[in-house]
């Protein structure tokens, strides 16, 4: 009976580890995309003048041009870092903790199936003993 305490304890110990590890990779990535952000949008405001003047007194370009180019660029460059975000995969701590929770869990089943099927076998031999005593 110790068995599946132990293995439902092991079970929530390891879920509890990968949430953590999960929480604190979230959240230092948060932070670090927010720092970034902060940067990204100063460089590309210094970028974005510089290219303005550059594109629209240099070039002569119309402003409606200058704006499509810079936008342009600015979709493509905003495309990239999304791709890059999204490639992010649990580490080796979240990998290995939901493998032990999944190994506790799949021998708690084991364990609470022979259980179950035990205990009303036990009761029906009990309850056949109890009447041979009382013949």
């Amino acid at each position: 009976m110790l068995r599946p305490v132990r293995l439902t304890r092991i079970a929530a110990d390891a879920e509890i580890l990968r949430w953590r590890a999960f929480a604190a990779r979230t959240i230092t990535r948060i932070v670090c995309a927010l720092i970034a952000l902060i940067f990204v949008i100063g460089v590309l405001t210094i970028a974005h003048v510089a290219v303005w003047l550059a594109l629209r007194v240099d070039a002569g370009l119309q402003y409606y041009w200058v704006a499509l180019i810079l936008g342009g660029v600015d979709l493509i460059i905003a495309l990239v870092l999304l791709l890059i975000a999204s490639r992010s995969t649990p580490s080796k701590v979240e990998r290995e903790a939901l493998e032990v929770r999944q190994r506790a869990v799949a021998g708690l089943t084991t364990t609470l199936s022979l259980a179950q099927l035990a205990l009303p076998m036990l009761r029906v031999a009990n309850s056949a003993r109890r009447r041979t005593i009382r013949r």
